[in-house]
């Protein structure tokens, strides 16, 4: 035994004299007097020692496994010996610390880039050597004849040796719900907090990371794509089979291989026959496990949240992918295109809308081209970026033309960005982003940052995880069923809270019973700013309205009391299908105590889908639909009015039951069946 100042302990058998060097090979010799056989393996104090011997080598990378995990390292297997060669057996191995030994340099290549990874090898000396030898019985045994423990390099707190690979292990039963887990779409992050809570550990100290998950979830995507287009195929046959309303369409490439697929559910296409008069397309997502352009369909329902009308998987981004994904949605939804469809900067989808969708107003969403200014502008302006991005939203949300081009040009002079191309590039696609060019068309409040980020959230549920082709498909379902039931909770709960009037107009308290509690918020801003303007009648019987404290400007308002019809320059009602401040002073002063049906618009409505994805009929209206539309307004108010105290709710519950057991038993004639069938779920 010998003993360096500052350094480890190294041990060496007399019996076994060989170099500490790990290239030289010796033969094994037989056992001193004085050795015991080691089985006890869980003894915390033991060090392993010359001589101590294991009825298997596994039993000694086992010790000396526990002996690094507690000292701050870890091992692996270095080299195996042989006696006598070939046909002899096993007589030594070495295990080395993870450390020992130096990456060798690898012959640059010019036709192949080197990977630059770094390398934790560092020459380290540290090792044990065992040797196999047989007792006079013919029981062979292994004992230890070298062991040395000299460290080069720092050794590990025991709250970092965790995190060597060696000691990261993810067991069948925790791989079982990683993949359970991955079909759901949640992220890894809450995989890992999931595993945490149900293994009561504190974060941070499973036995793997976040790195780990990756890689399982990575290595169960290794499939042949030709097997996994069969199956995402087989999948969608099957649904179908099921669910009849179930849509889906596929092409094939010339070899009989997946080349497109898009599908559609019977919930997203009802949905669609309301509130698919804006969509978002959004094609900025691939599935990275098979390097797949993702597109998805997404709109917004009368609550303000989103809803999914569609997805499509693409071989790749051109026009005739596009082309040929916008016919199957356009035939998924009954050949009903959308009023507006908000997409990102993609030539090739911007050409394919104009061919497919020639009626579509089309526009780029502005969360997505924002999300790139970073990279465009920060490093060209500086501490100045912030600045300019204040100034760009101060023009974004520009009501006319004319003030967006003037303000542009100022903007350019001001930060000096005459020659930058992103900002030649914005200006040359105005038309489809600015919202002074986007105003006289519906939009259904998608531009705003709120209901991006909500919108994206959505897209992420079924992205964060991505598994094998069929399994997306079953997060898709699953992302779209949970959206549904998350939606059926947040409507109940808006419709039962306290409704508050702040204005005390006629006008506020009709519109609160008619429509969602959302789609009134934005009409109750609009009620209260309209105390603070003032209106003027013009010749030719329009309407000048503007601020009290301004003297000059405002808007135009032009209103036919006889016919029910009014509009304004602000273009308020045509982007949002929310009447502005400036139409409501007009209603106000002209002694108009409801809003004119026409300006309270379906989609914003205190309604639920209709069986079967037919939209309730608005023209021509009969005297049925009058009535039905005044019963649900009825009830909206009894719910808001019940939800005030508990006492309300008990009686209206009580007395609502005996009315509808009443109900219940009178006639019902086939076109009140038809009519009533449209609105019965939002009564409930």
């Amino acid at each position: 035994m010998s003993e360096e100042a500052g350094m480890m302990l190294v041990y060496d058998d007399p019996s076994d004299q060989r170099s500490m060097s790990l290239d030289e090979t010796s033969s094994t010799e037989d056992s001193p007097n004085g050795t015991h056989l080691s089985l006890e393996l869980t003894n915390e104090a033991t060090t392993p020692y010359i001589g101590q011997r294991f009825p298997t080598h596994d039993a000694a990378y086992e010790l000396y496994t526990e002996f690094a995990k507690r000292n701050g390292f870890s091992i692996r297997r270095h080299r195996t010996e042989g006696k006598d060669g070939v046909g002899k057996g096993l007589t030594r191995r070495y295990f080395v610390c993870h450390r020992a030994g130096n990456t060798p340099a690898k012959a640059s290549s010019e036709n192949k880039p080197q990977r630059n990874r770094k390398s934790s090898r560092c020459g380290c000396q540290a090792y044990m050597r065992i040797s196999k030898s047989c007792e006079l019985g013919g029981v062979a045994e292994w004992r230890i004849t070298g062991f040395a423990n000299h460290h080069n390099h720092d050794l590990l707190e025991a709250n970092q040796v965790r995190f060597l690979p060696a000691y990261r292990t993810i067991t069948e039963s925790d791989k079982n719900r990683i993949l359970m887990f991955a079909k759901t779409g949640i992220s890894v992050q809450q995989m890992m907090r999931l595993l945490e809570l149900e293994k009561c550990v504190e974060p941070g100290y499973l036995p793997f990371t976040e790195k780990d998950v990756r890689n399982l979830l990575q290595s169960f995507r290794k499939v042949d794509p030709e097997d996994e287009s069969v199956d995402l195929l087989r999948m969608c046959r099957s649904i179908k089979d099921k669910d009849p309303s179930f849509k889906f369409e596929f092409t094939l490439d010339g070899n009989g291989r997946l080349e497109n697929i898009a599908w559609s559910y019977a919930s997203s296409v009802q949905s669609y026959e309301i509130f698919g008069d804006a969509v978002v397309f959004d094609t900025t997502h691939r599935l990275t496990a098979f390097d797949m352009p993702l597109g998805i369909w997404v709109g917004m329902n009368n609550y303000g949240m989103p809803c999914f009308f569609g997805c499509v998987l693409l071989r790749e981004e051109n026009l005739r992918s596009f082309s040929w994904a916008l016919k199957a949605f356009t035939t998924f939804m009954n050949g009903k295109a959308p009023q507006t469809i908000l997409t990102d900067q993609n030539m090739c989808l911007k050409d394919a809308i104009g061919m497919e969708m020639p009626t579509t107003k089309h526009a780029l969403c502005i969360w997505l081209i924002v999300a790139k200014f970073p990279s465009w502008f920060n490093a060209v302006l500086g501490e100045r970026y912030n600045d300019w991005k204040t100034e760009f939203y101060r023009l974004y949300n520009l009501e006319t033309i004319d003030d967006f081009e003037l303000g542009w040009r100022d903007m350019v002079n001001s930060f000096g960005l005459h020659t930058n191309r992103h900002i030649a590039s914005l200006y040359a696609l105005r038309n489809l982003w600015a919202l002074p060019f986007l105003r006289s068309h519906f939009f259904a409040g998608m531009t705003t940052p709120s209901h991006s980020k909500s919108i994206n959230a959505f897209i992420q549920r079924f992205l964060s995880a991505q598994t094998r082709l069929a399994h997306f498909l079953e997060q898709v379902a699953v992302a779209v069923d949970f959206k549904d039931q998350a939606g059926e909770q947040q409507t109940m709960q808006q419709n039962i809270q306290n409704i508050s009037l702040k204005t005390g107009a006629p006008m506020e308290s009709h519109a609160s019973s008619v429509l969602t509690p959302f789609a009134f918020s934005k009409l109750q801003e609009q009620l209260v700013m309209a105390a603070h303007y003032a209106s003027y009648q013009m010749d030719g019987g329009d309407f000048l309205v503007r601020h009290h404290t301004k003297l000059e400007g405002g808007r135009k308002v032009y209103w036919a009391p006889r016919e029910g019809i009014i509009s304004c320059s602000c273009h308020q009602f045509e982007f949002s299908g929310i009447l502005c401040r400036h139409a409501l002073r007009v209603l106000s002063t002209g002694n108009c105590f409801q809003i004119p049906e026409r300006y309270l618009l379906l989609r914003w409505r205190r309604i639920s889908l209709p069986p079967g994805g037919r939209q309730p009929q608005t023209a021509p209206r009969s005297d049925q639909t009058d009535r039905v539309q005044l019963l649900q307004s009825m009830v909206s108010s009894l719910v808001a009015e019940s939800a005030k105290s508990k006492e309300r709710m008990d009686f209206a519950t009580e007395q609502v039951s005996i009315i509808l057991s009443r109900v219940r038993e009178q006639p019902v004639s086939n076109l009140g069946l038809r009519e009533l069938s449209s609105t019965h779920r939002s009564l409930a």
